[in-house]
């Protein structure tokens, strides 16, 4: 199927080729956008398609808590936050509360963003330590 269609064997090769702070950019990434099509379906009222987001976003948030390193001390505070991300979509999804979405997208922004400056930070210091072989 992916030969058929250049942008799945795109995502397919992204993927396979990331690092793994790449995929886990991809994750908040990911997260995000499903947060987004929940909110958007539910003032639709599509309910199904709001529901069917959410779940996603959360099993987004399920894997980032999964592989959390329990053993680097910031990782209890992430998984509190995590937890508390969750919960506000388990929240907003039952009592249809965009209130509720933004405050776990704004977490996950939040992650997303402190992820991606380190990323660049490492990427800095990778080339900058290449230069002098």
């Amino acid at each position: 199927m992916a030969i058929n269609n250049p942008y799945a064997t795109y995502q397919n090769n992204s993927v396979n080729t990331s690092t793994p702070g790449e995929l886990t950019l991809m994750l908040y990434n990911g997260c995000l956008k499903f947060i987004q099509q929940a909110k958007k379906a539910m003032d639709q009222g599509n309910i199904e398609e709001k529901n069917t987001a959410t779940q996603k976003a959360q099993a987004i948030v399920s894997e980032l808590m999964v592989t959390l390193d329990m053993s680097v001390p910031v990782s209890e505070n992430m998984m509190v936050l995590y937890d508390f991300v969750n919960n506000r979509l388990i929240e907003g999804n039952i009592k249809n509360d965009i209130t509720l979405y933004d405050e776990a997208a704004d977490i996950i922004t939040e992650f997303r963003d402190t992820w991606k400056q380190v990323i660049q930070i490492n990427r800095t210091k990778q080339y900058a330590n290449t230069d002098e072989i």
